[in-house]
């Protein structure tokens, strides 16, 4: 059984320590991990933190995880400015992570990270989640086979309206230390599907924006906003694809959309997040009496749904997706094949979003490699 160790206890922490406690129930070709040490900001926090969550430990300190000889694997759920330091201390220290997404705010950071787990011979992989949906995993079966024939364009957009309102407060993602903003913070999560779905980009061409310049302080006054809530990017890929990538965290009624629209020589397909148990079909090789959009709702024969639900239409939920991702990731440190994002993958992730800002900076089409 491989002992677990979680920093941070946010909304990404606790998906990680729902996927961990149930990991071994809903796939049993993985052991049940032992939930061995939590770390957090306080001690306070973290015995309250590893009670609610299932840890045998608990410690204010993040580096007594790190450094704890039960703990083979850490999940690292830190605000993305704490990664470089924490990971490469992980790596460093022998053991696997499993580390949310982006890598860091900085490539030269990211390029730190990458070079940490190779030296260490670990397994070191990124928390892109929505690669593992069976809908998702279906789409690329059905490009594998060509069945809308030769893809031309893919255009895709994430919007959520966390940040809508003017009138909230100033707060950690609308520092610069954090990144740019919508354009790693979460389109990088697009990034990851466009590459499980069609490999590398090649070229892009950048415009970001801020709806609101600057924030209330909880303390009385305003601070300046300085990142970026909406990025709009036109994409070449190395495949020959277009595409055109559109992100939001602006976006009022949007609440978790990832919009997928691939454009064939015999067809299309469309997908929503939002309505992540199903996509949408359209084949010319259908009788023009009968062409439109035919629903595919998701079921036992998308695997693995069937490791959760013995009927379709009944529906997977985000944390699902994160059980299968832990999944994975056990089968990737068994020396198994595995649908994971590694740190040398993720890198061309971060290395498309740097080029992209680098688009925004210069004003120009930039060479993501």
């Amino acid at each position: 059984m491989v002992g677990v160790g979680l920093i941070g206890t946010g909304f990404m922490g606790k998906c990680h320590a729902i996927a961990w406690n149930a990991v071994g129930t809903v796939f049993p070709d993985v052991d049940k991990p032992r939930l061995v040490h939590l770390g957090e900001v306080n001690d306070e926090l973290a015995r309250r933190k590893a009670g609610e969550f299932g840890f045998a430990k608990a410690s204010g300190d993040w580096r007594a995880v790190v450094n704890d000889p039960e703990v083979e694997i850490v999940s690292l759920t830190t605000p993305n400015q704490f990664h470089p330091e924490m990971a490469i201390a992980i790596l460093e220290a022998g053991k696997h992570l499993w580390c949310e997404k982006p890598m860091a705010p900085s490539f030269a950071e990211a390029e730190a990270m990458a070079k940490a787990a190779k030296q260490s011979g670990k397994v070191a992989v990124l928390g892109y989640n929505y690669i593992q949906n069976p809908a998702i995993r279906h789409i690329g079966a059905l490009l594998e086979e060509k069945i809308i024939g030769d893809v031309n364009l893919v255009r895709i957009e994430m919007d959520e309206d966390f940040m809508a309102d003017p009138e909230a407060l100033f707060f950690w993602k609308h520092e610069a230390a954090s990144g740019y903003g919508a354009l790693d913070d979460f389109a990088v999560h697009p990034l990851s599907l466009i590459k499980v779905l069609f490999g590398r980009v090649g070229r892009v061409m950048c415009d970001m924006a801020k709806p609101y310049a600057d924030r209330k302080l909880a303390s009385g006054g305003r601070r300046t906003v300085e990142t970026y809530d909406i990025a709009s990017v036109l994409m070449h890929l190395e495949n020959g694809v277009a595409g055109t990538l559109l992100v939001n965290r602006s976006a009022w009624g949007r609440k978790g959309r990832i919009a997928i629209q691939i454009f064939g020589s015999k067809g299309s397909i469309l997908y929503d997040q939002e309505r992540m148990n199903e996509f949408q079909l359209y084949l010319t090789a259908d009788r023009p009496t009968e062409q439109g959009y035919r629903t595919i709702l998701v079921a036992p024969h998308h695997k693995p749904y069937d490791s959760f639900l013995p009927a379709p239409g009944h529906g997977l939920g985000f944390n699902d997706l994160k059980m299968i991702e832990c999944r994975e990731l056990l089968m990737r440190i068994a020396g198994n094949p595995a649908r994971i994002i590694d740190f040398d993958e993720g890198l061309e992730i971060e290395r498309t979003v740097h080029a992209m800002a680098r688009s925004f900076q210069e004003q120009r089409w930039v060479d993501v490699r």
